[in-house]
């Protein structure tokens, strides 16, 4: 058993034990390593195996790193598994760090005798396999599907797949005559059908374990105390619920003893258990709107002066408001952070009345191209950031300034944000939530507002710079707000200020936007894809999402370090993720 306060590898430093099974202890940790306060939870699992012969630790090290990959896969497919950030092997023991899942688990909901109701079982069990699809879209298998390994996340109520056990088979490893096997029969009584108990799992067996869940929901009765027919081996359980006859159809074919007769895929099952809606019917023929018109302008010319009216509204409300202009200086730094050049600078902008003196202002960023990601030789680059395709921007407005509590609060009527201030950047806020925003905003200025696409963010970030940060070289805490307990390049220290700050307080870019660089991190429309290869080059967001069904966010925050407020930095969340380091900025396309 590891000791409190124990680090691992300089970076994990254990809290106390969580677990502790056959394959190894489970422990939560703080990530030391991340410039935030508190520090991020962490899951350590340590993993061991019984034998300790060198034959059996050199194959366990090969499955061991073979199993940590398609663990590194799965935390890109959905913010519903749990992210794997690392695995190592220190002392001859196995280790993985995980994300840690803040919840409970589904035993606390489903306890003996507890029967949930035909719908808020239909309810689980779809939520179940729509994560259990993403996973079996890429040919992976649970195979310890259980109460106890899907979490309900505190945070936004979702279920989270977790302990996807595969790295469990290092535990059961001997070796006879030479040769190495696994005794292991990975899974759980009652949700492991016969074929994984024979050591052949497949998708379906996946499939078998929900719906083995699904029973337990309704009848409030362990899958392992319930019955079967001696004849066929099936699964004897409606005789303790009431079901409807769909429904129970659909669980007993999840749970068929012969594996050929299951629904073979999660994606299969959800979609008998939901269909999907009937086709819409046919349009109904249009009159062309001229004639339409022409028609009108008979019935009366009173009405059909309305709908050319309102035609030119439309015009009107699409075209450029009058624009006004502001001064600004902006300043550049050496590597040490000194400055080295200041400028008088002008911007041109236009003010949108949100009501109640709240107002918005939006800058106008000329178009151009750019070279998008950083260069290899770029200190504390990532390699998402890489192959630097040219990507040409058209001409757009952006907010100047992250959107303020304020004005969150005059179009939402709410402010989640935990800094309160309202010239602050409103936080704890989603992706789905500053899209609602963009939706809303819209619909009360008649202008379409959106995110922006990550090539925006970057183009307007840089503002012609092609430098870590468009101040220069560096950056330094009196040129923006982030954790000064770090450094780049060769500035010093400086303040942590371990809070947002009033939004302009910090000297602009030379497009005149503030904050582009540390505050909150901004949310952009994009998916998060691991490199560019592929991503559109017209400065139009990327909206197909392969293997990561994340978004993602550019800036960095007030407790980031350096290297993640960098003008190429990414980073990603899940849609419905919110904290008090995430905000957003807006854009605006008009004609």
């Amino acid at each position: 058993m590891l000791p409190a306060d124990i680090i691992l590898r300089s970076r994990y430093k254990i809290i106390t034990l969580l677990g502790k099974g056959g394959f190894g202890e489970t422990y939560l940790a703080e990530d030391l390593d991340i410039p935030t306060n508190p520090k991020p939870k962490r899951v350590v699992k340590l993993l061991y195996p019984q034998n300790r012969d060198p034959q059996v630790l050199q194959l366990a090290k090969d499955l061991f790193d073979r199993e940590a990959e398609v663990l590194y896969r799965l935390g890109q497919l959905s913010d519903q598994i749990p992210k794997l950030f690392a695995h190592f092997e220190e002392n001859g023991e196995f280790y993985l760090v995980q994300e840690f899942v803040d919840g409970h688990d589904l035993s606390t909901e489903l306890t003996p005798g507890k029967q949930l109701s035909e719908a808020e079982v239909v309810k689980l069990v779809q939520e179940i396999l729509e994560v259990l699809a993403v996973v079996h879209q890429h040919k992976i298998i649970h195979r310890d599907i259980k109460p106890q390994n899907i979490m309900r996340r505190r945070q936004d109520g979702k279920l989270v797949l977790i302990d996807f056990g595969a790295v469990k088979e290092i535990q059961g490893m001997t070796i006879s005559q030479g040769q190495i096997t696994s005794t292991v029969c990975i899974g759980t009584p009652g949700y492991m059908p016969n074929e994984q108990a024979k050591g052949k799992p497949n998708l379906c067996s996946d499939v078998y374990a929900v719906g083995m869940l699904g029973i337990q929901a309704l009848t409030g009765i362990n899958p392992h105390q319930l019955p079967e027919d001696s004849t066929t081996g099936e699964v004897i359980w409606r005789q303790w619920t009431n079901v409807g006859d769909r429904l129970a159809g659909v669980l007993t074919n999840m749970v068929r003893s012969n594996h050929g007769q299951r629904y073979q895929t999660a994606t299969e099952a959800l979609q008998i258990l939901i269909p999907p809606p009937p086709p819409p019917p046919p349009p109904t023929p249009q009159v062309p709107r001229r004639k339409m018109i022409q028609t009108l302008g008979l019935v009366g010319a009173g009405f059909g002066l309305a709908i050319v009216g309102e035609r030119i509204l439309e015009t009107i409300t699409s075209r450029t408001p009058p624009l006004q202009t502001f001064q600004f200086e902006t300043v550049t730094v050496d590597a040490r952070g000194n400055i080295t050049n200041r400028d008088n600078r002008e911007a041109k902008y236009f003010v949108e009345d949100l009501g109640s003196g709240v107002k918005l202002e939006m800058v106008q960023i000329p178009g151009g191209k750019f070279l998008m990601g950083s260069p290899a030789g770029e200190a504390q680059r990532d390699d998402d950031e890489g192959s630097q395709p040219e990507v040409t921007v058209p001409g757009f407005f952006m907010g100047k300034y992250e959107v303020t509590q304020a004005q969150y609060q005059a179009i939402m009527g709410n402010n989640p944000s935990k800094f309160k201030g309202e010239k602050r950047p409103v936080e704890q806020v989603s992706w789905n939530n500053a899209v609602k925003f963009c939706e809303e905003l819209s619909k009360k200025t008649g202008r379409t507002y959106k995110l922006p696409s990550e090539a925006q963010w970057e183009y307007a970030a840089r503002a012609g710079t092609d430098t870590p940060f468009h101040f220069g070289e560096t950056i330094t805490a009196d040129l923006a707000n982030y954790n000064g307990n770090f450094t780049y390049a060769s500035a010093p220290k400086g303040q942590n200020r371990l809070e947002t700050t009033d939004v302009g307080n910090f000297s602009p870019n030379v497009f005149g936007l503030y904050d582009m660089h540390g505050n909150v991190w901004e949310w952009c429309q994009d998916y998060y894809h691991e490199n560019y290869q592929g991503a559109p080059t017209d400065g139009s967001a990327w909206l197909v999402s392969n293997t990561d069904n994340r978004r993602v966010l550019r800036g960095g925050s007030w407790g980031s370090s350096p290297r993640a407020c960098r003008s190429a930095d990414r980073h990603r969340y899940g849609s419905g993720e919110r904290n008090h380091g995430l905000g957003f900025r807006l854009v605006v396309f008009i004609v």
